[in-house]
């Protein structure tokens, strides 16, 4: 049984270095460092797909070529039944969380997360791991400063990291790589106790 790590973004230059890119970004890093091959694109998943052990475990890391909205079709293409979901990660950015901060859950739902949502419907469940990440500024007492208003939560999704965000934004996806292998090599309690430890 192979463990599936699925980063959430959109595809293409344009959407490199944003917000909505973080899942992506940590997956990519987590290549990286685990030294894998490049990303071979696998036509009947519509995603970058490469496949290799983290510790002992089998893992097969993919990013959608789809626009986020439709991460669903590689989820269904990649993850064969309802039973095989428990075995998936999705990496996400996530509204609710300030910059720095990593939360990881299990069959929580989308959190009106559009492509948390797209995965649940192809799979007909929401009894999958996702850890998010936060892309919001940092309020009081550690808490999201939220933003509002369609158009401007909009452009702060799809925005880049400011030059003053960069330095946090990488501390956080070193971190959810690390969690990520965690829930590879020893399971989702041991990857949830590393991720929402502040």
């Amino acid at each position: 049984m192979s463990i599936v790590i699925m980063g959430l973004g959109n595809p293409g230059k344009e959407y490199e270095k944003t917000r909505h890119n973080a899942g992506r970004t940590a997956v990519a890093l987590l290549a990286t460092q685990e030294g894998f091959p490049d990303f071979v694109f696998n036509k009947k998943a519509n995603a970058l797909i490469l496949e290799g052990k983290i510790g002992k475990a089998k893992a097969m890391l993919a990013l959608p070529e789809t626009m986020m909205n439709n991460s669903g079709r590689a989820a269904s293409a990649l993850v064969k039944s309802v039973r095989a979901a428990r075995d998936l990660l999705i990496i996400r950015d996530d509204l609710d969380l300030p910059l720095g901060a990593l939360k990881m859950t299990f069959a929580r739902g989308s959190g009106g997360h559009k492509g948390v949502e797209s995965v649940m419907r192809a799979l007909k469940t929401d009894a999958f791991a996702q850890l998010k990440i936060g892309i919001s500024g940092a309020g009081k007492r550690h808490q999201a400063k939220k933003v509002s208003g369609d158009e401007k939560v909009l452009n702060h999704v799809i925005g880049k990291w400011k030059p003053s965000e960069e330095a946090a934004a990488k501390k956080v996806f070193k971190k959810a790589a690390e969690a990520a292998k965690l829930f590879a090599t020893l399971g989702l309690d041991a990857a949830t106790q590393f991720a929402n430890t502040r």
